[in-house]
C-alpha cells in the first residue's frame, strides 16, 4: 500500500508546485512508482509536465464529480515511473458542487483509496489557500509537507496552517502526520535566509528537511517549457538538490542511505545562475 503525501502551504509563491513536480520526478528517477495529483485549479503542476487539458478532455474534476473513470484521466509523463492526474480550470467549480455533498471533505480520499495500492507514493499538489480542496487533500493524505520560502513573510501564516492541519488531524484524519518543512529558494549568502532557516528549525525541530532547495534560475525557467528540472537542465544544482531531497525523503521512510551511494548525478555545469545551498 502506497503513501499519500500532501504538499501544501496557504501562502502562494513558496515553491509548492515546483516541489510537487520535481520531488515526484526525482522519486521516479530513483525507481519509485509515483502518481502526481494536480489538485490546483491553476493546473501549474500539469503544465509543468507538459500536459494541457483541452476543451472536452477529462481531468481530475471529472473524477471528483464521477463523470469519468481513472483510465480516462491518467496521463503518462516522460518518466516511465511517473503518472499524472491533471487538473483544469473546471476544478474551481468543484468546490461549489461539493458544498452540499455528504462527507464533502472525504471525496478525494475515497477516490484515491481505489488506486493507492498501484503506487509507492501519491503526491498531491494543493492550491495556495485553505479551501475545501486543500481540506480534501489533507484528509486524503497520510502525511503533509510544507515548502517554506526563505524570506521575511515565510513565518506569517505558517502557524495558522499548522493549526489547521492539527484540527484536520483531530477531527477528520487522526492518522495524518506532519512530515516537516522544506526550505525553498535558499541563498546561503543572505543573512535573512539563514535567520529564516534557524526559525523554521526551531518551529519544526528535527522534522525540518536537511536538504534546502537553492534559489536557481533553471528551476524557475523549466515550467515555461513544460518540463521538470530533470528534463530541462539535469546537471544544474536545482536538479541535484531535488534528488538529494528525494533520497532524504526515502530514508525517512526506512530506506538505507547506502542504497543511493552509487547514484550517478549529472556533471554540474557552470550555467544555471545557482545561488546558495
Amino acid at each position: 500500500m502506497g503513501e499519500i503525501v500532501c504538499v501544501a502551504n496557504q501562502k502562494g509563491g513558496v515553491g509548492k508546485t515546483t516541489t510537487s513536480v520535481n520531488l515526484s520526478y526525482a522519486l521516479a528517477c530513483l525507481g519509485q512508482e509515483v502518481l502526481l495529483v494536480d489538485f490546483d485549479p491553476q493546473s501549474n503542476a500539469s503544465s509543468g509536465l507538459g500536459v494541457s487539458i483541452k476543451e472536452g478532455e477529462k481531468s481530475i474534476y471529472h473524477l471528483l464529480t464521477k463523470t469519468a473513470v481513472f483510465k480516462d484521466v491518467i496521463r503518462q509523463t516522460s518518466q516511465e515511473f511517473l503518472d499524472l492526474l491533471p487538473a483544469s480550470k473546471d476544478l474551481a467549480g468543484a468546490e461549489v458542487e461539493l458544498v452540499n455533498v455528504n462527507g464533502r471533505e472525504k471525496v478525494l480520499k475515497e477516490l484515491l483509496s481505489n488506486i493507492k495500492k498501484m503506487y509507492d507514493f501519491i503526491i498531491i499538489d494543493c492550491p495556495p489557500s485553505l479551501s475545501l480542496l486543500t481540506i480534501n487533500a489533507l484528509v486524503a493524505a497520510d502525511s503533509v509537507i510544507t515548502p517554506i520560502q526563505c524570506e521575511y513573510y515565510a513565518m506569517e501564516g505558517l502557524a495558522h496552517f499548522i493549526n489547521t492541519t492539527g484540527k484536520v488531524k483531530q477531527f477528520l484524519s487522526p492518522h495524518l502526520k506532519v512530515d516537516g518543512g522544506i526550505l525553498t529558494m535558499f541563498d546561503a549568502r543572505m543573512n535573512l535566509a539563514n535567520q529564516v532557516k534557524d526559525e523554521i528549525s526551531k518551529f519544526y525541530g528535527k522534522s525540518v528537511y536537511k536538504t534546502p532547495i537553492p534559489r536557481n534560475v533553471r528551476l524557475a525557467e523549466a515550467p515555461s517549457f513544460g518540463q521538470s528540472i530533470f528534463e530541462y537542465d539535469p546537471a544544474c544544482r536545482g536538479s541535484r538538490a531535488y534528488i538529494d531531497l528525494a533520497i532524504e525523503f526515502l530514508c525517512r521512510r526506512g530506506a538505507n542511505p547506502q542504497d543511493f551511494e552509487n547514484y550517478k548525478y549529472p556533471a554540474t555545469q557552470g550555467a544555471g545562475f545557482d545561488f546558495g545551498g
